[in-house]
């Protein structure tokens, strides 16, 4: 129990009603007291005190008051004695509480089995879900140890029920393909698993459980592997909570394959299963994660180029209005003069150059040299991962205004082998919605017959750059992704029916009032 107490609190909870107070007329002094203040914390806990000083002072001396007694005569109240247990049978009774039996203790197990482990296996959670339920039944919670054990218990029952499950669940076919991964994945130590990681055809255990480190193709070739590697049909942990899978897969991190090899079928089965289930799943996320990183890389990198290029050859010409109004003024005053005679000296041939070169490295001309520099980028070297990542991961979109960009990329993957410069003009290409304004005159271009075609290339990095506008926001998803899965699957399945703890999980309040004024609040603080 808490310490400390608001006076509303103590009000609400620690105030004895007149039913209480005929329970304790017969009682005197100390006695009186105690019995009270055993009675308040039995009716707030739903259980008696550890011991003597459990109850804090503040509720001692409000009772205390409300009986106009001295709260330092609690400290005479006896603790050990026959009284004691006469007053606990007493506040039992009077609301209907009893002790758990063991037969109680089994139904807990039965129960957390049931409802509680396949959605939360934190301890201090399942103890709240315990200590409810007992109140639910008007038991008495016994004690921390006798809960504590209740719950190994429980959580020791649970594992083991749900690795046979999950192993009954696997078919023979499956069973063998693990087997086949397991033997065909080495074992190595970490400075052999790091020496060997730059081999494209060997994957360790150690790399399968590893991160993917820094962003490029090198990178994403890697987790090709991984992800191929791994990946499996069988979808056996959807209506699972992924806080009880990554448990499950923590513990498979920390054992090497011997230790793994060496647990019963059903354990060794369904914990390589759990493990490969959300690496594949993390795998997938960091894929996006490498994809949307190079693709911003490209830009950004194309972008520091041109701008260093052009400060470095141009100097910015100042006063470009007043130029411009000298050399009307010349030309409408000496209409037929020629322009060395007339502009030169109202403006200096220098200053024009330095004009040119300022207007050309902006607007059209600075977006075009820009793209020059991230096509020759992507062609020659990023890509190459392009037809990999269309291959390996499956793009949906849940939305028919983003459907232009799903389309654009099953394009860009049906023409992935082919040598064309332009896309075939009986293909229906979309571009609203994948080509940025502005970039339009980039991508059109005009064959040998003055036809509008679409080059393929400069499709593609337009594709690639709306993909990754799509992916941020969630307009776009991919299939067995967990960061980037599909938002209609953002809220649990069960999550109205444990509305309260999803929403404490969450830390946000019940009550739509009380979350628009803390919103309120926040965004009003200094």
């Amino acid at each position: 129990m808490k310490r400390n107490w608001e006076l509303e609190e103590l009000i609400e909870h620690f105030t004895l009603l007149p039913n209480e107070l005929e329970l304790i007329e017969n009682k005197f002094d100390e006695t009186r007291l105690g019995f009270a203040a055993l009675l308040k914390f039995f009716q707030f806990e739903a259980r008696f005190p550890k011991h003597k000083f459990e109850i804090p002072r503040t509720i001692l001396a409000y009772i205390a008051k409300q009986l106009s007694l001295d709260p330092n005569l609690y400290s005479k109240y006896d603790w050990e004695g026959r009284s004691i247990k006469r007053h606990r049978v007493q506040i039992r009774e009077f609301f209907g509480f009893r002790e758990a039996t063991v037969q109680d203790a089994e139904e807990m197990t039965q129960w957390l089995c049931e409802h509680v482990l396949y959605h939360d296996q934190d301890p201090k959670h399942i103890e709240t879900f315990v200590n409810n339920r007992f109140r639910e039944l008007q038991l008495e919670s016994p004690s921390a140890e006798r809960i504590d054990r209740l719950i190994r218990s429980a959580i020791r029952s649970h594992e083991e029920r749900f690795f046979e499950s999950i192993y009954k669940r696997l078919n023979p076919g499956t069973l063998q393909n693990l087997d086949a991964l397991i033997e065909s994945v080495n074992d190595m130590k970490d400075d052999e698993a790091e020496f060997t990681s730059d081999v494209s055809d060997q994957i360790t255990f150690q790399d399968l459980r590893s991160d993917s480190g820094r962003a490029g193709v090198k990178t994403i070739f890697r987790e090709f592997i991984k992800l191929r590697t791994i990946r499996r049909p069988d979808d056996l942990f959807t209506d699972i909570p992924e806080k009880v899978i990554k448990k499950y897969k923590q513990r498979t991190i920390t054992e090497d394959l011997r230790e793994l090899r060496r647990h019963p079928a059903p354990v060794r089965y369904t914990l390589l299963s759990a493990f490969f289930w959300l690496r594949s799943k993390e795998i997938t996320d960091s894929l996006i994660e490498l994809l949307t990183q190079i693709v911003h890389q490209i830009w950004v990198r194309a972008e520091k180029k041109v701008e260093k290029e052009i400060l470095h050859d141009l100097r910015r010409v100042s006063n470009k209005y007043g130029i411009l109004l000298n050399m009307a003024q010349a030309a409408v005053e000496h209409p037929d003069g020629l322009i060395k005679e007339v502009l030169y000296p109202v403006v200096s041939e220098q200053t024009l150059k330095d004009l040119i070169k300022e207007l050309k490295h902006t607007g059209p001309a600075y977006r075009e040299k820009i793209h020059t520099v991230i096509r020759s980028s992507y062609s020659h070297h990023y890509r190459r991962m392009v037809p990999e990542i269309l291959n390996i991961l499956q793009f949906r979109s849940n939305n028919d205004i983003h459907r232009p960009v799903i389309r654009a990329l099953e394009l860009i993957k049906k023409y992935a082998e082919t040598g064309l410069h332009y896309f075939p003009i009986t293909e229906d290409i979309p571009i609203d919605g994948v080509i940025r304004a502005g970039y339009k005159d980039i991508v059109l271009e005009k064959d040998d017959k003055g036809q509008d075609r679409i080059n393929r290339i400069n499709y593609e990095i337009s594709a690639l750059q709306a993909l990754r506008d799509k992916l941020r926001c969630k307009e776009v998803w991919v299939e067995g992704s967990s960061r980037y899965r599909n938002p209609d699957e953002d809220l649990p399945r069960d999550f109205e029916e444990r509305r309260e703890e999803n929403y404490k999980a969450l830390n946000q309040p019940l009550d739509a009032e009380a979350f628009i004024n803390r919103a309120f609040c926040s965004n009003i603080s200094p």
